[in-house]
């Protein structure tokens, strides 16, 4: 029992709540525990006491492996069944099937609905432990948050028709420190093109498709042309073929600060991704000004705007000829990197907006059950 205790109130805590008008505000944290990315890291900023202050939030966290499957199961079922006006949200694994039987008391955060839609890349962690209680919610629960419009298209397909869905973009900090003014300086002619990609290496990524473009930028004009992938080795075989391409460096996980140094030494981020519940890197790199290269798809679009450059990633030889074209161009860098800095102010202000009526949305479901 001893994994249980910090998922659950308080007694004297709970009497406070109570005389207060309010339900406990519970934010499972319990997946943070490992190497912070790209969920983790919006798991920990969207749902801090900064970002929903002035909300009150208990958050829960996990040492171990064990006691994160515990508290996720057992732990927070037993909150919600202890503290009767408790809001449990869930900013990343999915809910519990007993966590989810508390209906409108609980509240998951949604960041793609791939674990529904393209079963065939997932690991055999997420097929065992994840797909099933994310299923399991999606049809049953009354409200969700979203990190897109795109995931919000994506997730009225499988939920209930009269489900409540609440847009929560991210606001995107430079956490990797980046600067623009040295990319805006560079000369626009390129001598060794670098391309850059950021995320875990697993099937739905489809960084075959990058390997392709750059095959086809070495074949015609860029001899030396290079690729360097940034992110944790996942699952899949894909890696393989990374490893033996010419031109491909495998950097794995990395600090922020190598993260920088790869990036800033680029000339392109690209993405070949199959599909993105919001593509987040693709925002954090736009702080240094970089041109971004993205699949022609609803989800980039909405996330780059203007400021993208659009690719069929099942089409090499075009994608290669539309990179390079930009980059013969006479002050590509600077346009891009203005464009890049001007659309990161656009998301950031419907950002805050989102926020704002989260705040209201969640104070109001726990002020809602007051006796």
């Amino acid at each position: 029992m001893a994994v249980l205790n910090q998922a659950l109130t308080p007694a004297a805590e709970r009497r406070t709540a109570a005389r207060e008008g309010e339900g406990r505000i519970f934010v499972d944290q319990t997946h943070c525990s490992r190497h912070v990315t790209g969920i983790e890291r919006i798991a920990l900023e969207l749902f801090s006491p900064a970002a929903l202050a002035p909300l009150r939030l208990t958050p829960v966290k996990a040492e171990s492996r064990l006691a994160m499957i515990a508290r996720q199961f057992l732990g927070l079922p037993l909150a919600a069944l202890q503290n009767h006006r408790a809001v449990v949200l869930c900013p990343g694994f999915p809910p519990s099937p007993l966590l989810t039987l508390f209906g409108e008391r609980v509240l998951p955060y949604i960041h793609d609905v791939f674990l529904l839609t393209r079963a065939r890349d997932l690991n055999f962690r997420a097929k065992a432990y994840m797909a099933g209680p994310f299923a399991f919610a999606v049809k049953r629960l009354p409200r969700f948050l979203v990190n897109s419009e795109h995931t919000e298209r994506e997730l009225r397909r499988h939920c209930r028709v009269d489900a409540e869905i609440t847009l929560y973009r991210p606001c995107v900090r430079n956490v990797f420190g980046f600067t623009s003014t040295d990319r805006k300086g560079r000369p626009a002619t390129l001598g060794e093109l670098r391309l850059v990609t950021l995320g875990t290496v697993e099937p739905r990524k489809n960084l075959t498709a990058a390997v392709a473009i750059l095959a086809a930028l070495r074949a015609h004009g860029f001899p030396q042309a290079r690729l360097d992938v940034i992110g944790r080795i996942g699952w899949g075989t894909e890696v393989s073929v990374l490893r033996s391409s010419p031109g491909v460096t495998l950097h794995g996980y990395q600090s922020p600060a190598n993260v920088r140094a790869l990036v800033e030494a680029a000339d392109f981020l690209i993405s070949t991704s199959h599909d993105e519940g919001l593509g987040l890197p693709l925002l954090e790199a736009q702080h240094g000004g970089i041109a971004v290269v993205a699949p022609t798809k609803p989800v980039f679009a909405e996330v780059l705007g203007r400021s993208g450059l659009f690719i069929d990633p099942d089409r090499p030889a075009d994608a290669a000829a539309r990179i390079a074209a930009l980059a013969r161009q006479p002050g590509w860098r600077e346009r891009h990197a203005n464009s890049a800095l001007h659309n990161l102010v656009r998301w950031n202000a419907s950002a805050e907006n989102d926020r704002l009526a989260v705040i209201k949305l969640i104070g109001e479901l726990a002020g809602a059950r007051a006796v």
